[in-house]
């Protein structure tokens, strides 16, 4: 929960006298031209489909709203299978991951379709990855593997053995496995290259960013990994590089903020304004009360803010739903800066339970 100074916090006074043709909002080039029904379910999962990827590829939420106003505009319909998954994967961006798995496990109970028990299988494991939940992820690995065996399914194992102890020998499993299997479709020799990278990383390894870089030159709009290979720059010392890897992605949260820190590290004379946009989006968000990237917050209190109890406040609500390395070290590294020994207490002893070491943790540094 946000403290109640931060939770009042807004933007400038809210301006409500305007010109006839004043532009107020741009609204996206893609945005659906209507507010009419999709003629077909087919139809819907087509576009629902479509606004997904462009809010993954775009990192601008408001995709995420149109879909979301889609299925509102079929409530109380049944839904197809494949309907079924698409609004988990939706619930999923909205950190809505209860209302994901009930969707899904719908999906596993009645559904015969290879395609979307597949899916379905998948999204489980990765919501279950996210919130650090192993022990639940690796039988959602186990069958995907059964059912549908490939990149994705041993991409899936390796995550689950890397973040509970088996870090090495995961790694090592799963690039054999890519060499093997080198002829499998691009989309999940890409996802295989992006878990190598993660787990590189984990071991304190510099091929993480050869793994990443070889996803990007597939997809330079894969926004997860163009942030995981950022960070990795900052992280390494290399501030110039995670500037080029961020360049023209400011309206994106978190590659936004790592630009910003990396701009203040080499002295970039549009560091303070990028900063100020930064706080006014952030603070526009707070009043709204939409808080979708609170890890985003947590980074920008701690590393431009300096204001370690407040990125401690966010960054912990933050873990309590999703414990992915990012938002652990983000945790240790607030939790340090505050010299919060309670708070140090939950994260050590929650990495402890799970046999989690990670290089990139400040206490592995």
């Amino acid at each position: 929960m946000l403290c109640s100074s931060l939770a009042a916090a807004a933007p400038s006074p809210i301006q409500s006298d305007f010109d006839d043709d004043t532009v107020l909002v741009t609204l996206p080039a893609s945005a659906p031209a209507s507010d009419g029904v999709p003629s077909s379910p087919e139809a819907m999962a087509r576009e629902v489909q479509k606004l997904i990827s462009e809010a993954r590829r775009s990192g601008d939420p408001r995709f995420l709203g149109y879909a979301d106003r889609l299925f509102k505009q079929q409530a109380g319909q049944a839904l197809t299978d494949e309907l079924l998954v698409l609004r988990a994967t939706l619930a999923q961006s909205l950190h809505k991951f209860e209302a994901a798995r009930q969707d899904l496990n719908t999906v596993l109970d009645r559904s015969e379709a290879p395609l979307q028990r597949a899916q379905a299988l998948v999204t489980l494991a990765n919501i279950e990855l996210a919130q650090g939940r192993y022990d639940d992820a690796k039988p959602f690995c186990k069958q995907l593997a059964e059912e549908r065996p490939g990149l994705i399914a041993a991409s899936c194992l390796a995550q689950v053995a890397a973040r509970t102890g088996g870090a090495k020998p995961a790694y090592k499993k799963l690039a054999a496995t890519t060499r093997f299997l080198s002829r499998a479709n691009p989309q999940e020799r890409m996802w295989a290259q992006g878990t190598l990278g993660d787990i590189a990383a984990q071991l304190g390894q510099r091929s993480a960013a050869e793994h990443w870089q070889q996803v990007l030159s597939q997809d330079p709009d894969d926004l997860y990994i163009r942030a995981q290979l950022a960070d990795w720059y900052l992280q390494n010392g290399k501030p110039k590089q995670a500037l080029a890897a961020t360049k023209a992605y400011e309206s994106v949260d978190n590659l936004a903020v790592i630009r910003a820190i990396a701009m203040r590290q080499v002295n970039h004379p549009n560091a303070q304004a990028l900063a100020s946009r930064l706080r006014e989006r952030f603070d526009e968000a707070l009043w709204r009360g939409s808080m979708l990237h609170q890890r985003d917050l947590a980074r920008f209190e701690l590393d431009i803010e300096q204001r370690p109890e407040n990125a401690l406040q966010h960054a912990m609500a933050n873990w309590d739903s999703q414990r992915e390395p990012q938002d652990t070290r983000l945790a240790l590294r607030a939790a340090l800066a505050a010299q919060d020994n309670t708070a140090l207490s939950q994260l050590r002893d929650w990495l402890k339970q799970q046999n989690q070491s990670d290089a990139r943790y400040p206490e592995e540094s």
